[in-house]
């Protein structure tokens, strides 16, 4: 077995419903039901897609065999379980999942029409790992910084300023700051458009999503 190194200050976190600890942690004794439950709210967490769901390969290598874990997750309530004749969906049970599972069973939106699942964030999304890597220790000041640079920028555009502020031996977040700044309001205003738009068509489905299920 290999020895965890323990976690970091800076990584990224992942939010836990309190019901998932008191209700239904309690009454999970299958610990391959516990893994692909606590994978499904981790991935979900850090979905971008308006509409979040998983498909049963995305579980494949968190547990040997997912079918029956994914049964008694669906059965216990955990995740909303929906097929129709090409796809078989899972989608967290909450009010955003409910309502997405809803729309797809009656055919109002096709996963072809939509955004596949969200890749897993992995170490190459943390800009507070790039920052340490190539600029140095971070502070609780710069931390903060970097939440509202990560909530502003794309983060292959921040890998890519941190990149230039170390070829010219400029080792400051200002600096960083500044080629960010300038991107968005002259030399990457396309990249910036297609985000903005990405966001605003992702806020669109959501709306018809929920509109659906009010009626």
């Amino acid at each position: 077995m290999k020895k965890f190194t323990g976690f970091t200050e800076n990584e990224t976190f992942t939010q836990i419903p309190d019901s998932f600890f008191q209700q239904l942690l309690p009454g999970i004794a299958d610990l391959d039901e516990l893994k692909v439950t606590l994978y499904a709210l981790w991935r979900f967490e850090h979905m971008e897609n308006p509409i979040r769901f998983l498909r049963r390969q995305d579980f494949i290598g968190i547990v040997a065999e997912p079918d029956p874990a994914l049964e008694k997750a669906v059965l216990r309530g955990s995740l909303v379980r929906v097929q129709d004749e090409a796809e078989v969906l899972y989608f967290l049970n909450s009010p955003r999942g409910r309502a997405a599972a809803d729309a797809f069973a009656r055919g109002q939106w096709k996963v072809s029409q939509d955004a596949v699942p969200s890749q897993p964030p992995g170490e190459h999304a943390n800009i507070f790992k790039l920052y340490e890597e190539n600029i140095g220790p971070l502070t609780p000041m710069l931390a903060d910084a970097l939440k509202d640079a990560e909530q502003t920028y794309a983060t292959e555009w921040v890998a890519e300023a941190l990149e230039i502020a170390v070829k010219n031996n400029k080792r400051s977040w200002k600096y960083v700051e500044a080629i960010l700044r300038r991107w968005k309001e002259e030399g990457h205003a396309k990249k910036q458009d297609g985000r903005d738009a990405k966001e605003l068509r992702g806020r669109d489905v959501t709306r018809k999503v929920e509109d659906f299920l009010k009626r």
